[in-house]
């Protein structure tokens, strides 16, 4: 950075000492007010004429606004989509899979699904919790764990490695709701006969 600072603002031009860190200083101070324009004015702008280029786009138009739908809804602060952890016996009897809940089941959703009180959760996959599966599923089978969405992406991500702290109670949580197994039938000997 040193050699685009002027040299009435360089201190090392004009002070017999040289001062260590203008060229740091200068960087920082440049890219404050870089994003201060890209934030506001400029950057709205920049973005705002790229939207406007992808709507005229036949294929991708459909493609990035149900994308950018998708993103505003997950990501947005006040939502409660991803927020709440809970655990699943998924893929099948007695395997445990983290799943975020989503949203209750609604509407013609809500209507389709038999039983009552449905709850859409998304199970991730690991190492990349972007893909995975959508499970509706009755509340009453999910069990709703006191992790936080990024102590569960972390153990996903981790592929278990990175627990949470308080995993220990995880572990009593699931055997608590475990089901109980079943004894198995013995042959009747005289049947056999």
């Amino acid at each position: 950075m040193k050699p685009l600072i002027p040299p009435a603002w360089n201190p090392n031009s004009y002070l017999p000492v040289a001062v260590p860190g203008v060229g740091v200083l200068a960087a920082m101070i440049g890219l404050t007010i870089l994003g201060f324009l890209t934030a506001n004015l400029v950057g709205r702008t920049v973005v705002q004429s790229g939207e406007n280029v992808l709507d005229r786009m036949p294929i991708v138009r459909s493609l990035y606004k149900g994308v950018k739908q998708i993103f505003e809804t997950v990501f947005k602060q006040d939502g409660t989509s991803f927020r709440r952890v809970g655990l699943i016996e998924w893929p099948g009897p007695g395997l445990w899979s983290i799943c975020f809940i989503t949203e209750q089941a609604k509407g013609a959703l809500a209507a389709g699904l038999p039983g009552p009180d449905h709850v859409c959760l998304f199970v991730p996959c690991t190492p990349n919790p972007t893909t995975g599966y959508l499970v509706m599923i009755e509340a009453s089978k999910v069990i709703e764990i006191g992790v936080t969405s990024d102590e569960a992406f972390k153990l996903i991500m981790s592929m278990g490695i990175i627990q949470p702290p308080d995993l220990a109670a995880l572990g009593k949580t699931v055997e608590r709701h475990a089901p109980e197994p079943q004894p198995k039938a013995q042959p009747d000997n005289a049947a056999a006969e």
